[in-house]
């Protein structure tokens, strides 16, 4: 009998260090999921940022190059408008000369 209850015992025991082995074992299972998880994250979490940055990249790039257009069509648009014919300028010129010199 006193053998049966020592056998029960040790099992017990065993049963017991198994489950803590198990225990064990789970808790260092999740902090390595955790510990993966956190690099993934961090991993995705780079790449959306450096896409980010490329994009606004791209779109600061594309504005500069829409406001260079804009302003070359503007300023081709203003020297249109401003071109004066011979005759013009030299209307302009000597209405001017009049104007600074006092003769009418």
């Amino acid at each position: 009998m006193r053998d049966v209850i020592q056998k029960m015992l040790e099992a017990e025991t065993e049963a017991k260090r198994v489950a803590q082995a198990a225990d064990a074992e789970a808790e260092r299972l999740v902090a390595e999921a955790r510990a993966e998880t956190q690099a993934a994250v961090q991993q995705a979490r780079e790449a959306a940022k450096a896409e980010a940055e490329r994009i606004v990249a791209a779109t600061v790039q594309h504005a500069e190059r829409e406001k260079q257009e804009r302003l070359a069509k503007a300023t081709a648009e203003i020297e249109a408008a401003a071109m004066l014919d011979e005759a013009t300028l030299r209307g302009a010129v000597e209405a001017t000369v009049r104007t600074v010199c006092g003769s009418p």
